[in-house]
This record gives C-alpha cells, sequence and structure tokens, in this order.
C-alpha cells in the first residue's frame, strides 16, 4: 500500500471544545492531557433508589423526574437505568460540588431525590471515571 510520510502537524486535536487555550507545541508532553473530541468533561454518579426504578422510564414517571431534577443545576450528558441505579453523567463539572465540605455526592442526592409515591433514592456515589481537562 503507498504511504506518504507526514512532514508537519501532530496529534493535537485540530479544534477545542472544552477550552479555548490555544495550540500546544508537539514537543510537550502528552502525559495527563486527555483529549475528548466528543464533548465536555463530565462529572460521574451512580444513584440508588430504595427499589427497582426500570420501570419508570414514561414521560411523568421517577426516572423522567429525576432526571429534570439534576437538569435545574446541571446538564445530562448520558445516563443508564440498572434496576435500582440511575447512572448519570453530568456537565459542567463540579455543578454539584460543595465547595466548603467537598460534598459533590451529597449535594447530587439533595437536588435529585424528589418526591414520588413509593420510590426515594437511598444513596449517591461520585463515579471513579472522570476526565481532567
Amino acid at each position: 500500500m503507498a504511504y506518504i510520510a507526514p512532514v508537519n502537524g501532530d496529534s493535537q486535536p485540530v479544534f477545542a471544545l472544552d477550552t479555548l487555550n490555544g495550540p500546544v507545541a508537539p514537543s510537550t508532553s502528552l502525559a495527563g492531557a486527555p483529549v475528548q473530541p466528543a464533548g465536555p468533561k463530565l462529572d460521574f454518579f451512580r444513584l440508588v433508589a430504595n427499589t427497582s426504578v426500570n420501570g419508570e422510564g414514561g414521560v411523568t414517571e421517577y426516572v423522567a423526574n429525576v432526571l429534570q431534577a439534576v437538569q435545574q443545576t446541571s446538564t445530562v450528558a448520558m445516563y443508564q437505568v440498572d434496576g435500582v441505579a440511575i447512572s448519570l453523567a453530568t456537565y459542567p463539572t463540579g455543578a454539584f460540588a460543595n465547595s466548603t465540605t467537598n460534598t459533590s455526592s451529597a449535594v447530587m442526592l439533595a437536588a435529585a431525590n424528589i418526591t414520588y409515591t413509593g420510590f426515594q433514592l437511598d444513596s449517591c456515589t461520585s463515579v471513579g471515571f472522570k476526565l481532567t481537562t
């Protein structure tokens, strides 16, 4: 197969979606500098309900109400429902941070724990995967 060796360019992203800090020199270390051309940096949370919410995906049902409650503070980029768990990825990062106690999970739980017959959120954890840019 024919191949032409590149004589210029680098592995930096073509455009910036999160920050507009200009190009990074190709000789700069790439350690700890993730490139995410699909969108903004996300925070990941896992909410746990008192019972299965698998069948609560209708327009005014529990999952939709929880998502709407969360979106009063941030935007839900993606979510997954699995039994008693609702896993969320939100942006902007730090939207649920409490600067004095660093309890973003507790703040998220308080924001998302809506009143709905037979359902409640018992806990929230901040899930480990997070891009750092």
